[in-house]
């Protein structure tokens, strides 16, 4: 069982984390807490930004104060399964050897997924949702804790193949960066443009994340709060008794369950992370936007009205 001083450590260790990672990073505070949710919650992230937003940076960052073996994977058009996943060679004793791929880390970023063909993607995909690779009929269990970011450009969309729906709803979240503010790009400027490195120190070990991680899925739920979890998923589904009007409205296809699932246990590490011992519906409503906003699909009349998806989550709560 969970006890006050377990959470107030978990509490201690994020404010410790945003402290390091903003030696690096500056700004994009809301990114950063919605990534260590992503973390503590055994999931997985769809990064969504114009370049130069230091995605990759912000990745590398995390990796380095969570003390966690990183890979990072560029996706091109021509890259093969086995590129991520590893192949068999043929050994000079004549037996087959499997040599691992990059996808064997702790941390993958899978930077610009959107860029490789519909096989190498769902190869990642197998990785993500079975926390194992199969090869040759041989199965490797991946290391733990596992978990992938994906970056997607949202501008340059020539020679790219979109993620099918089944294959986003394997994320988590789906976060978004936004352009700094002209402070905060002052100071980015004024940081990178000489040759000082700032030092960073590990503040969490493997064993403190797995433990965290069973933390957050031990807390309970009020029912209350996994009610409202459902009516809001429920409410996004068009056509179904339980729909909100803007959902018939604007969508053609609802969220599923994984929705719900992926709200609750990122409500519970909301919570956790502000120190509260049990998630209440603002800990929902606070994720809503990250958990839906890839698993909403828009009809023709949102898009030539200019309805976003964050327009339409909104309106759902």
């Amino acid at each position: 069982m969970h006890t006050p001083e377990q959470i107030q450590n978990l509490n201690q260790k994020y404010t410790q984390l945003r402290q390091e990672i903003g030696k690096i990073i500056v700004g994009q505070d809301q990114v950063v807490k919605d990534l260590l949710i992503t973390v503590f919650s055994r999931g997985h992230a769809l990064l969504i930004g114009v370049p130069g937003l230091a995605k990759t940076l912000l990745i590398n960052t995390l990796s380095q104060v969570l003390d966690l073996q990183y890979s990072r994977i560029q996706f091109t058009p021509d890259l093969m399964p086995s590129d991520i996943l590893g192949s068999e060679i043929l050994g000079q004793d004549r037996t087959f050897r499997f040599i691992k791929g990059p996808v064997f880390a702790n941390i993958i970023l899978a930077d610009e997924i959107n860029r490789t063909p519909p096989k190498t993607q769902a190869a990642l995909l197998e990785a993500m949702q079975e926390k194992a690779v199969t090869i040759a009929g041989q199965t490797y269990q991946l290391p733990h804790p596992f978990f992938v970011l994906a970056t997607q450009n949202p501008i340059e969309q020539e020679g790219t193949y979109p993620l099918p729906e089944a294959q986003l709803d394997r994320f988590m979240f789906n976060i978004t960066l936004d352009y700094p503010t002209f402070d905060q790009e002052l100071k980015i400027v004024e940081q990178t443009t000489n040759d000082q490195i700032q030092p960073l120190s590990k503040v969490m070990s493997i064993a403190e994340i797995e433990v965290f991680q069973s933390l957050i899925r031990a807390l309970p739920v009020p029912d209350n709060v996994l009610q409202e979890a459902v009516k809001i998923v429920s409410g996004s589904r068009p056509n179904t008794p339980q729909a909100k009007s803007i959902a018939t409205h604007y969508l053609l296809w609802g969220a599923g369950p994984r929705a719900s699932q992926n709200l609750i246990v990122g409500a519970k590490c909301h919570a956790a992370l502000n120190g509260k011992f049990s998630p209440d519906t603002e800990d929902v409503h606070a994720v809503a936007l990250q958990v839906l906003r890839h698993r909403l699909v828009k009809n023709y009349k949102a898009e030539a009205e200019g309805v976003s998806a964050d327009d339409i989550i909104r309106g759902l709560l």
